[in-house]
Parts: C-alpha cells; structure tokens; sequence
C-alpha cells in the first residue's frame, strides 16, 4: 500500500485567515485558548490509530504559549516544522517581516523540541506568483522543504500552474524561481511539497484536507485520494487543521456568511471521517515519505 504525507497545521481558531478582519493579533490574548486540548485530542487519534505519524507544522505563536505540546509532539516520533510565528499571510507583509516570522519561529521550535526543523507551511498556503521571494527567504533561514503552494486558482491562496507533485523549486539565473524535477548540488533550490490536487476535466481540484475534507462526503474523498495513489501511482499530501475537530469552539460575531460557511461546516463530522481516513490509508511524515534529510 502507498504511504501517503500526513500533515496538521497548528493554529488556533481565531487565527484563520477567514477572520484576519475581525480576530487581529492583537486581540489573540483575550480570546480563550484551544489548540493545546484540540492538538492533544489529535495526537490521541494518531496513537490510537496504531501509532500513526505525522508532520506538525506549529505556529510560533503558539509554541510559545504551549511549549509543553510541542514537546509532546516531537516525543511521540511526529516530525515538528513550521507555520511561521504570526500566521499573516505572506502577501500583506515585505520581505523583512517574513524573514523575521519564519526564522523566529524555526529558532523557537528548535529550541523547544531539540531537533532540526527542516520544512514550512505558509499560513493559507499563501506563496504565490506575487511573492516569489519568499523561497529566497527559506533557502537562507535553512529550510530544507516547503509545503505552501496548493496548485489552484483560489481568492486566498493558490498557484494553478505549479505542478502537482513534488518537484524542485530552483533559481535560474535571472532570480526567477521555477519548478524542476531535479536540481544538482550547485542550484539554489528548495524542495517543494505541494498539497494535493486530483485531476477533474482539465482542472486541478483540492481533495486533500481542510474545509475540503469538511465540504466533500467522506466516499468522494477516498475516492480522490485512491485516485492518486492507484490511477497516478503517487503519495498524496493530507493537512487537517486541530480545529477542525472542535464543534464547540467559540463562534466569531459578525463574520461573513462565506466565512462562516468555510469554518463551520461539518465540524461535527471531522472526527469521525478522520478516524476513518486513518483507517483507509497509510500515512507517514513528509520528510520520510519524500527522504528529506
């Protein structure tokens, strides 16, 4: 059987780019925290499950509140990486600010978790066309991998013309940043993790994890994923978000339907089609099931 890329974003509920207008950071400290009893309650399914193991991606801002988790996730065998520190996404801020954000947070993890912290996540996968620079950023903080570009079009994120599988991303000698099967030892490049996609009528449509995994029935999901596994003969990359499985988490006053709709739907039902995905597939870390060391 395929081993598949399993991967958890942790971030708290009031941190989701769906309510940045009306939960700024700010206001984070006033509001009650979760993520620790929603990460742990994660982690108990993973055991549970027979021991699965995943990549955390930890937001840095909550690593520091919750240095004990962290702790608990790299004991259990996870594979600890990065969401960045301050979960804005990489379009609002310059260069020096994500240089700060990224390197801030690795140096924080790795501190809290004595191991290397080789890959990152961007919040709502939001390196683009518009942001190319931000690979530059990653190579010289020391990052081995990305994971941050899902290969759609999108109103948040998205770069539809990358390709769907792993692959290199290099710098030629212009400075543009483009995606390569390989690279030699000379090449500036950074490997490239992006979430996975499954193919539908020429276009790229997201199957693997996060609302999608909350808007698809569970059968159309397992559907996709088998897609890629058996049609493709290729490892998918899945995320869930520790919130996802959280149905009594407070509700944000005065967000948008569409907000609403994003976060809240079938929080009630995450759980258990999680469980089941556990069940169907078999998962591993980034960093094993595509040998980044």
């Amino acid at each position: 059987m395929t081993i598949n890329a399993l991967s958890i974003d942790v971030e708290d509920y009031f941190q989701v780019s769906a309510f940045e207008n009306l939960s700024p950071p700010g206001t984070w400290e006033t509001r009650e925290l979760r993520v620790e009893a929603n990460t742990d309650r994660v982690l108990e399914l993973l055991e549970r499950a027979g021991g699965v193991r995943a990549t955390f991606f930890v937001l840095g801002w909550v690593a520091e509140r919750c240095p004990g988790l962290v702790r608990r996730i790299a004991a259990a065998g996870h594979e600890v990486a990065s969401h960045g520190y301050g979960h804005q996404r990489i379009c609002f801020l310059e260069p020096e600010a994500f240089r700060d954000d990224i390197r801030r947070s690795k140096d924080l993890l790795e501190d809290l978790c004595a191991q290397p912290v080789n890959g990152y996540r961007a919040p709502s996968y939001s390196i683009s066309e518009r942001t190319p620079w931000a690979f530059d950023e990653l190579h010289a903080a020391g990052y081995l991998y990305d994971s941050s570009i899902c290969p759609v079009r999108h109103d948040f994120y998205g770069m539809p013309d990358w390709p769907r599988f792993d692959c290199m991303a290099v710098k030629d000698a212009a400075g543009a940043w483009c995606p390569l099967p390989s690279a030699t030892s000379q090449c500036t490049a950074l490997r490239s993790i992006p979430v996975s996609t499954v193919r539908i009528g020429g276009r790229n449509i997201p199957i693997a994890g996060g609302g999608y995994f909350r808007l698809f029935p569970y059968a159309v999901t397992r559907w996709g994923l088998n897609s890629i596994n058996h049609g493709e003969g290729r490892s998918f990359v899945f995320y869930l978000h520790p919130w996802e499985i959280d149905p009594d988490q407070p509700r944000m006053n005065g967000a948008g339907w569409k907000s609403r709709f994003r976060h809240y739907l079938n929080l009630d039902k995450t759980e258990r089609r999680f469980e089941q995905l556990l069940k169907d597939f078999r998962f591993a870390p980034i960093r094993e099931v595509f040998e980044i060391n």
